[in-house]
Order: structure tokens, then C-alpha cells, then sequence
């Protein structure tokens, strides 16, 4: 894999709020390679799905785009217009929505539902074309043909959350992004949603940006991982290097957290809470929380630090 398809550079996204403004990401980069399958992963609040709407421009109001610029190949995104931002959602990034309940619109038919994001994108296709089309993208994701005339409450999770991945592909865009697409799901069901996102990712061609919390479903997925803490990315390596030797005590954390059969009955939890964004601690954010800190780390905010290819760091003891 040669180039990059996506590249993110010193993103910072702020939410207003009475106390002043409270950053959600701060200055975070990364890139994306063409059929490369990239990781976010962290806890709740950590800023991951804020960064999947800022690289797609949908921040609303209180929130905003502080500065930093997102990349498709060679178009900076920070200078489209929104109607030139709006048509390049679906067709060159295109999101899997968190919650398939809650995206799909509960009152529309799913042929309907795909039709609007062909037709929305100036699809010059006639009625029987379009009706092949919509047979096609619920063939990819598995779905049979019947499946088009149904409402969404006809259909089960899992069946809704393929009917989401097959509007996302309807387009054949470059880049995939995923937010937590087998939330509330049970652990059948989201086996079968992520072969199905891995097998129209292999079809198209795509990239995807897997965002969630579940190492476990990480490793078995992505080729690269990056992990975020307090809006900041603060490791970022080979799935197998962060599996295997992580070098943020988080991240060292996060994987020692797992279940494991050598550790039958005995669960292990991360000490504290994450912290408030409008209300970080001096230094690195997690040193309230790492059982390795050092007075550095309660004064100075570690920079993000390459440390071979592939891989970075934001800990001062790594």
C-alpha cells in the first residue's frame, strides 16, 4: 500500500460551553492508506465519533472546527464549499452511523431510503436501473431482494445495520467510516455485521475507519490502531505491535483489561474516571490514573513522538 487516501493534520474541534471552550480533539493527525483497515479506539467521551463528524464537516453548533485540515488524496476538505462538502458525503467519505435504530428513518420504506442517496447525489439512473442497483447493494450486504419494501421496525438489528452499510456503499466511496457499527448488538450478530463490512470494504476497494471501545473486535479487524484518551491520540502502531507491546501505559491498560482464559474469574478495570474535558489535568491527562507516572508527567504535556514507522507516542516514558 502506497500513498495515502486520508490524512488528517493537527485536527482541533472545540464545544462552547459557560466555563470556556471545552476541546473534544486536540490536535490530532494521522493517515489513512488505500484499502487499509485503521482503528480508533478508547473510552466513552475519549472524542473518537467527534472526530468521524469532523472529518466529515457535520459539527453543529455549540461544537466547531478550531483549525487543522482533513485530506482526500488531494483535496483539502476546509475549502469546499457546503454544497461541494455535502455531495462528496457518500461518494468520497461515507459514514456507518452509531445506533442503525436511530439513522434509519422508522416511517420510509429502505428502497426509499436508498433511492434518496442515489437520487441526492444527481444519479442519472431510470426507475428499473435504480431498482437493480438497490437489489445489487442488498446483495453485497447479504440482504434479500424483499428486504427494499420493508419498513425498518421489520427488520432485525443486524438486518438494519446492513441496510446502513448498504446506503454508505451505495456510492462506492473511498473512504468508510464506522462508528461502533455492532453497538447493542449480540456477539452473533455483530461476527456477521463486521464479515459484511469487511467483505464490501474488499469489494470496493475502500478504506475503513473502524471507531469503537472493544479491543477484542480491534484485533481481530484492523491492520493499524490508533488509541485516544481526553481528545488527544496518544498511541498509535500495528494491531499487532499494540497487542503485544504497548507502549502507553492506557493503551497497556486498555489491553490488560481484556478477558483472558488464563485469568479465569478475574477481571481487570482502569483505576478513576476519564477526566473532564473542561477540566484537564495539568501534564498528561492520564497521569492521575497511570501507576507509572512521574513528576514530568504531572508538569509536562508529552508530545506526540514517532518512534519507528507506523508508529508514535505521546508518553514521555515510552
Amino acid at each position: 500500500m502506497s500513498g495515502t487516501v486520508l490524512r488528517v493534520e493537527e485536527l482541533r474541534v472545540a464545544y462552547d460551553h459557560p466555563r470556556g471552550a471545552v476541546r473534544a480533539v486536540d490536535e490530532v493527525s494521522f493517515s489513512l492508506r488505500p484499502r487499509e483497515r485503521f482503528g480508533l479506539a478508547g473510552e466513552s467521551g475519549s472524542g473518537k465519533s467527534t472526530m468521524a463528524l469532523a472529518i466529515l464537516r457535520m459539527i453543529k453548533p455549540p461544537g466547531r472546527i478550531e483549525g487543522g485540515e482533513v485530506w482526500l488524496e488531494d483535496l483539502p476538505l476546509s475549502g469546499l464549499s457546503a454544497e461541494a462538502m455535502r455531495r462528496l458525503r457518500l461518494a468520497g467519505i461515507a459514514m456507518v452511523p452509531q445506533g442503525s435504530m436511530n439513522s434509519l428513518n422508522p416511517v420510509t420504506r429502505i428502497r426509499r431510503q436508498i433511492e434518496d442517496a442515489l437520487t441526492d447525489h444527481a444519479s442519472r439512473l431510470d426507475k428499473a436501473a435504480t431498482a437493480a442497483r438497490i437489489r445489487s447493494l442488498l446483495g453485497q450486504v447479504g440482504l434479500s431482494a424483499d428486504v427494499a419494501d420493508k419498513y425498518p421496525h421489520e427488520l432485525s438489528g443486524g438486518m438494519k445495520q446492513r441496510a446502513c452499510i448498504a446506503i454508505a456503499i451505495s456510492l462506492r466511496p473511498k473512504v468508510i467510516i464506522a462508528d461502533e457499527p455492532t453497538s447493542a448488538l449480540d456477539v452473533v450478530v455483530q461476527r456477521q455485521v463486521m464479515e459484511t463490512l469487511g467483505r464490501v470494504q474488499r469489494e470496493l476497494g475502500a478504506a475503513v475507519i473502524l471507531i469503537g471501545h472493544d479491543m477484542g473486535l480491534m484485533a481481530q479487524f484492523v491492520d493499524r490502531l490508533g488509541i485516544m484518551y481526553a481528545g488527544r491520540l496518544v498511541e498509535v502502531a500495528p494491531i499487532r505491535d499494540i497487542v503485544t507491546a504497548p507502549r502507553h501505559p492506557y493503551t497497556r491498560l486498555l489491553i490488560d483489561s481484556l478477558p483472558s482464559l488464563e485469568r479465569k474469574g478475574t477481571l481487570r478495570g482502569i483505576p478513576g474516571l476519564a477526566p473532564l474535558l473542561r477540566a484537564l489535568p495539568s501534564g498528561c491527562a492520564f497521569h492521575p490514573r497511570c501507576p507509572m507516572a512521574v513528576e514530568r508527567c504531572r508538569a509536562e504535556k508529552p508530545a506526540v513522538r514517532a518512534i519507528e514507522p507506523d508508529t508514535s507516542v505521546a508518553c514521555h516514558l515510552a
